[in-house]
């Protein structure tokens, strides 16, 4: 079939990744950006496409430069590129989509997409008293900087402590495993279970971060210092992000391609995406267990493609936590029992903050190039699964024009956000909760509590007998007495 030279391509893919005990040695975030950047091209087989540049997109990680992507573009050479700094809470997959609508529109012909971290160097500098310093970027500012709006974590939240992500999702865990009747066991079991299956891939994959391949016996129990951080998840269920890993992703025109001499072999194309950026904080949803914008994101790209998500020959479903994975499948009709990851996911192959998709988007990209009549399915949440994207792959040309559809205001319509209000020693009945670890045990339970109302509400207690019933047994449906102060005790 002929192809019309404003379809998008992507056409080079490259990562770069060290481990290095001297912190000294080792590159930082934006020099290993560059290398990945530079391997993309090399990939591609056409360093000319650095030349061609319109734009270099950095997605903001745990550093703080202010102008990341002029220093990777000038670093491989291409001066005349525009910077662009998405922020987090920017889905990667608008940041990738984004890119192939502006190349389908004219309005661009060559953009890198590129991501990274070097966290594993800097944990190195804190452990040996070593300073290895980022590059100072004062003064600097993107071309382009894109910024969310709203908040992904509620003033509510924030002011109980539920600020890290592990609070979030293991509330949202533990609703799930409520809302399908199961025991704290086969919960248990379900979920280490599917996260070991995550490890056997990272172990055949060379690119992961760890490659053990642990079994599901060793990453429930929360011994050999894989300690209990939020139930029910240990340190082994949740993302690892101390890492040092970059990738870099080269989309073009296919009429730039063949310009180029761009081999058609190397040629993955976008067939479409779809995002909805609806926030609703954790607290707030109808269902915790529910996200409705996976369930639209994926009915957009299959009307568009002809193609239901299940059907996906290649899948890479985003990672961060279990309870991530378990929801995309359950919106988007998926088999929990197939492969649901090319790279082995986020706590083993390495989960470079706002960098992880790009990093799959990479291996994604390899596995259509040896298997160039399937199709891949590559998604991406922001925040709590907040915010949810999906997009469509193949090595073959689409039959369509390439789409990049927001979703937003049809989720917005159905996902309307529960009202919130403080306790006034009046009976809530808990429809998740977490018992929160620190290094020395159990610190506190905190509940999310539905009133009589329909308001929720959260209350946390400190008491020791508490936080074990809350562990030993089911605590969602029970009933609780929410102080004025913020506190509960149990009713039964």
């Amino acid at each position: 079939m002929t192809i019309d030279d404003r379809t998008p391509v992507l056409v080079g893919v490259g990562t770069a990744a060290q481990r290095l005990d001297d912190p000294t040695e080792a590159k930082e975030a934006v020099g290993l950006m560059a290398d990945a950047l530079a391997a993309a091209a090399d990939d591609a087989g056409s360093r000319g496409l650095i030349g061609r540049l319109d734009q270099v997109r950095v997605t903001q990680g745990t550093w703080g430069y202010a102008d990341p992507a002029r220093w990777v573009a000038d670093a491989v050479g291409a001066t005349q590129a525009r910077s662009y700094l998405a922020d987090v809470g920017i889905l990667q997959t608008a940041v990738m989509g984004d890119a192939a609508a502006a190349i389908a529109s004219g309005s661009a012909d060559v953009i890198a997409v590129v991501g990274g971290e070097a966290k594993y160097r800097g944990l190195r500098a804190s452990i040996t008293g070593i300073e290895a310093p980022d590059t100072d970027q004062t003064g600097a500012e993107p071309d382009d900087f894109v910024t969310p709006h709203g908040m992904i974590i509620s003033r509510a939240e924030i002011d109980t402590g539920l600020v890290m992500a592990t609070h979030h999702y293991a509330m949202i865990e533990n609703a799930r495993r409520f809302a399908d009747g199961h025991s704290i066991d086969e919960h248990r079991d379900e979920v280490a279970g599917l996260w070991a299956r995550f490890a056997q891939v990272a172990a055949a994959n060379p690119d992961a971060w760890f490659r053990d391949g642990l079994d599901a016996a060793a990453i429930a129990t929360p011994e050999n210092g894989n300690r209990m951080l939020a139930w029910p998840y240990t340190k082994w269920h949740n993302s690892q992000w101390n890492v040092d890993q970059a990738a870099a992703l080269i989309f073009c025109s296919a009429g730039t391609a063949r310009a180029l001499g761009i081999s058609s072999d190397r040629w993955v194309f976008p067939w479409a995406a779809a995002e909805s950026n609806h926030m609703v904080p954790v607290t707030e949803r109808p269902e915790l267990h529910r996200s409705p914008g996976f369930a639209y994101a994926g009915r957009a790209v299959a009307d568009h493609v002809g193609m239901a998500p299940r059907e996906a020959s290649h899948v890479d479903l985003y990672s961060c936590f279990p309870i991530a994975v378990r929801t995309q499948a359950l919106e988007l009709g998926i088999d929990l029992d197939r492969d649901l990851t090319v790279t082995g996911g986020m706590t083993w192959a390495g989960g470079p903050l706002n960098n992880y998709v790009i990093q799959a988007a990479v291996k994604l990209a390899r596995v259509l190039r040896a298997d160039p009549v399937s199709t891949g399915l590559l998604t991406s949440i922001s925040g709590m699964i907040t915010k949810q994207g999906a997009s469509v792959w193949s090595a073959q040309p689409p039959a369509q024009t390439f789409a990049n559809i927001d979703v937003t205001e049809a989720v917005a319509a159905v996902l309307q956000p529960k009202p919130y209000r403080t306790g006034d020693n009046e009976t809530a009945e808990v429809v998740s909760y977490t018992v929160i670890w620190g290094r020395d045990g159990p610190e506190r339970a905190v509940v999310i509590g539905e009133f009589a109302d329909g308001a929720r509400t959260l209350l946390v207690s400190a008491v020791p007998a508490v936080m074990a019933s809350a562990v030993a047994g089911e605590f969602c449906g029970r009933h609780v007495i929410a102080a004025t102060d913020g506190s509960f005790t149990p009713v039964d």
